[in-house]
């Protein structure tokens, strides 16, 4: 059974604005989340309450799991620096 997917603005215009060829990496990460929110390289964020992170190449996924409705909420899609995060 897949889970729901919530992006925030700031997740879709960073997917937007991101080059094609890893647009369609974070594309494919983001489905392959909705499959399954427990796999793959995935850590929780220090100080962050609940919020997680997936590695995707240079791109981070940052988002928050809703294990009752079954939802992801992505609240943000960043590019790998030195203050990411």
């Amino acid at each position: 059974m897949t889970w729901g997917l919530i992006l925030a603005n700031q997740a879709s215009r960073a997917i937007r604005r991101a080059p094609w060829n890893e647009k369609d990496q974070i594309k494919a990460a983001l489905r392959l989340l909705c499959d399954d929110p427990f796999s793959g390289d995935i850590k929780l964020l220090k100080g962050a309450n609940g919020t997680l992170r997936r590695r995707v190449g240079n791109w981070r996924i940052l988002y928050e799991r809703d294990p009752k409705r079954r939802v992801i909420a992505v609240t943000a899609i960043k590019r790998r620096g030195s203050n990411t995060y």
